[in-house]
């Protein structure tokens, strides 16, 4: 039998709009398990920001980062932090302009400005709090991804003046920061190419515009039925909404389990 593997992401595909796992995707995961096939994790968020949800699931292998950070089978198989000057540059620019960064770490983030009502609640929005305040933690640390908050119109000027950064929104106040050419289609590329599994047997499920170019690489990309227009267009499939069993009905569909 041909090894094959399912990423899934996980705001509005594995978790539902309140961040919630419903059980029909739990059972779905396990179901997949017992069928042979690989599963994984491919995500925007940090290894930190999720550490419950692969317990709650028992994967141990994961993109993270929108491919920066790839852990296959418990171990680290690639990494890719943003450029340190680069990242400083960007900080003084956006400060600036009135506009915080978060930094973020394979264990922690920490912001640039204390208390901004952006940061509050975009990262509400994920269920977590403020980070704490530390402007010069690049410095120190390798950063995976920064968050840059600002409105869409006032994103242009910096994605004209960085090009060896690209923007993606995920948020209407706030945007990621990856090295040009990251996307968690590379991060896919990086982990399949390890364990020796065909593109064409490498499924995906997503919902958000970080979701594209992995929903387009793969063999079978997926989107679930609240997904953002411009992810369905490029999807294979268009399973149901994360709140009414997609997960689970998109994974019969596709005849991977039962």
């Amino acid at each position: 039998m041909k090894k094959k593997i399912v990423f899934f992401d996980i705001d509005g595909t594995l978790l539902d709009e309140e961040k919630k796992l419903p059980s029909s995707t739990v059972r779905a995961v396990q179901e997949l398990k017992k069928a042979g096939v690989y599963v994984a994790i491919a995500t925007g968020r940090a290894p930190f920001m999720f550490a419950n949800l692969r317990e709650q699931l028992g994967i141990d292998s994961f993109v993270s980062f929108n491919g920066q950070y790839v852990v296959f089978g418990g171990s680290v198989i690639y990494k890719h932090p943003l450029h340190r000057q680069k990242l400083h540059e960007l900080k003084e620019e956006a400060h600036k302009n009135g506009h915080p960064l978060v930094f973020m770490n394979v264990n922690e983030m920490r912001a640039s400005m204390e208390d901004h009502p952006y940061i509050h609640v975009s990262m509400e929005s994920l269920k977590f709090s403020h980070p704490p305040f530390d402007p010069l933690y690049y410095e120190n640390e390798d950063i995976y991804q920064a968050l840059l908050f600002c409105k869409a119109e006032e994103e242009q000027m910096y994605v004209k003046a960085y090009p060896e950064f690209r923007f993606v929104r995920w948020h209407n106040v706030s945007t990621d920061v990856l090295p040009t050419g990251g996307s968690k289609a590379e991060g896919i590329r990086r982990m399949i190419e390890r364990i020796g599994i065909a593109q064409e047997n490498v499924y995906a499920f997503g919902d958000g515009l970080n979701d594209i170019e992995m929903l387009k690489f793969v063999g079978t990309g997926v989107a679930m039925g609240n997904a953002q227009e411009e992810v369905k267009k490029v999807a294979d499939f268009v399973t149901k909404p994360v709140g009414e069993e997609g997960i689970l009905y998109g994974l019969k569909q596709l005849e991977l389990i039962k």
